[in-house]
């Protein structure tokens, strides 16, 4: 028998299923998760001397966003009353009268609920878009910005796809859990800030690559599991569309990573982690828009079109000279775009209508609606050109705001973002300032000099411990970095200069 809730004050519960509730928050909890996920691989994406900053700015970002989403960003997105199609209205406002109706993606859950899981779609996305900031951006502008982008582009596409009066869901684009708002939002808005940043100094493009590849593969699997959240709670309730919308997202996954794996293969002739990781999210961001739409067998062939596109479209910075140094637009906006794509060929309505709600939703080609496919086309079109000129503009807008300049200065690049802005590393050992014999003044202190006592052989001047590579000073070494008459193992980057 389904236990069902009981009536509280004047909100009648009793529609409401408990299961599916539970369901929901759970999921909800999961997408929460994903935000370490983000920030463990952009970290370890990024050099050392700038790893902290994109931890702290996707940390931050999730902040922010919850503040506007309470605030006045779900009622932009999903306010019941506006009718324009384009976005919504303040009815909504602090999350007012929000509580105990069903919610508008569904009404096997209170609005209260949906408003809490539609904000982690929110946070989410914010979080992606960070990685545009990657090694010369500024952090405090780009909260800023995060607000702004919120309110005048990510609501309006979220209003699009989800809501019951947006011009896409009411025209019929199938977009499950956000291949337009949350994928090609952020990997275009990312391109575009990007862009407005301009690119890294030459210097510190050379010989550039992920510092930590163990926290790029732990981002990438704390991401898996959360995604399963995102694209299980989709469904909104316990159902059988939850379960689809699982299996499609691990057999997406999967294959998109092996797909991705073997064609850098042909690179180095190596099996790289990096490259797993990559198709493995390719194919969790196909999935997104597409796995409670599709069969699985189409699931297997959209992760294997994600993972082959998405590799040769981390090429496409290169022609534009844009330095979307994460590969935002490669990974989320391509990769968006063939989930999408996918929906207008392998779309089955049998498969949408396990949920129990949406058993009258057409599919796409193999249930013979051939008109899906420009409905597809062309919401990826409007999504795309809306976001990237809006992003463009705010982002130049805020960067001409005095005090507010996105980018860091030349010095602040070479020194790494951590040491400019945050103060703190993230794997502290590797910073050269603290060496002594590897000094290196202070911003704003230039006439700052190693301390005498560096030099001194006395036993009261003790440096930190062997982490801090060679010429380390203490009991244990003279100042030629030697113990015991044995010179110390240098650490390679140390010797080459400053840490990558």
């Amino acid at each position: 028998m389904t236990t069902k809730i009981a009536r509280f004050g004047n909100t009648d519960q009793s529609k409401f299923d408990r299961g599916d509730v539970a369901f929901v928050i759970l999921a909800g909890a999961l997408v929460s998760f994903m935000i370490p996920g983000l920030s463990f691989l952009y970290s370890g994406l990024s050099r050392r001397k700038s790893a902290l900053s994109l931890i702290w700015a996707v940390s931050a970002a999730n902040a922010v966003a919850i503040f506007q989403w309470f605030f006045w960003g779900y009622s932009l997105a999903f306010s019941p009353t506006a009718t324009n199609g384009f976005i919504g209205n303040l009815h909504r406002f602090g999350l007012n009268n929000v509580l105990g109706d069903p919610s508008p993606g569904s009404p096997l859950i209170p609005e209260l609920l949906y408003s809490f899981y539609q904000m982690e779609f929110a946070c989410v996305t914010v979080g992606i878009l960070m990685g545009g900031l990657a090694e010369r951006g500024r952090v405090i502008p780009a909260m800023v910005f995060t607000f702004v982008w919120m309110t005048v582009v990510y609501c309006p596409l979220a209003c699009w796809a989800w809501s019951i009066n947006g011009w896409g869901f009411t025209w019929g684009v199938l977009d499950y859990a956000g291949g337009g708002p949350v994928e090609i939002g952020s990997g275009v808005a990312g391109l575009a800030y990007s862009w407005v940043l301009g690119r890294r100094r030459e210097k510190e493009l050379l010989n550039f690559r992920p510092h930590n590849v163990s926290m790029v593969a732990l981002g990438t699997f704390i991401l898996w599991f959360g995604w399963l959240g995102f694209n299980g709670g989709s469904a909104f309730g316990a159902n059988l569309r939850a379960i689809i919308a699982v299996w499609n997202s691990m057999l997406a996954a999967a294959f998109a990573g092996i797909v991705w794996c073997i064609l850098d293969f042909r690179y180095e002739r190596k099996w790289s982690m990096v490259g797993f990781c990559s198709g493995t999210i390719a194919g969790l961001v196909a999935a997104t828009p597409a796995s409670g739409y599709i069969p699985t067998w189409a699931a297997v062939i959209t992760g294997i079109l994600a993972g082959a596109t998405c590799n040769f479209a981390t090429k496409v910075k290169f022609y534009l000279r844009i330095d979307d140094s994460l590969d935002l637009f490669a990974e989320h906006a391509v990769g968006g775009m063939i989930g999408l794509l996918c929906n207008a060929f392998f779309a089955k309505s049998d498969i949408i209508a396990l949920d129990g709600v949406n058993t009258s939703v057409p599919g796409g080609w193999v249930d013979h609606n051939w008109k899906q496919l420009y409905i597809q086309f062309a919401y990826i079109c409007a999504v795309c050109s809306y976001t990237f000129v809006v992003t463009a503009l705010i982002a130049k807008g805020i960067d001409i705001i005095p005090f507010l300049g996105l980018r860091a200065t030349e010095t602040a690049e070479e020194l790494g973002v951590d040491e400019d802005q945050i103060g703190e590393f993230a794997t502290d050992y590797i910073e050269v300032r603290r060496d002594y014999m590897d000094w290196t003044a202070r911003p704003g202190i230039p006439n700052e000099k190693i301390p005498k006592a560096a030099f001194d052989d006395s036993e009261s001047v003790v440096a930190a411990g062997d982490r801090h590579g060679h010429l380390e000073i203490g009991p244990h070494a003279n100042g030629n970095g030697e113990a015991n008459g044995h010179r110390l193992s240098p650490i390679s980057e140390k010797i080459n200069g400053h840490a990558s």
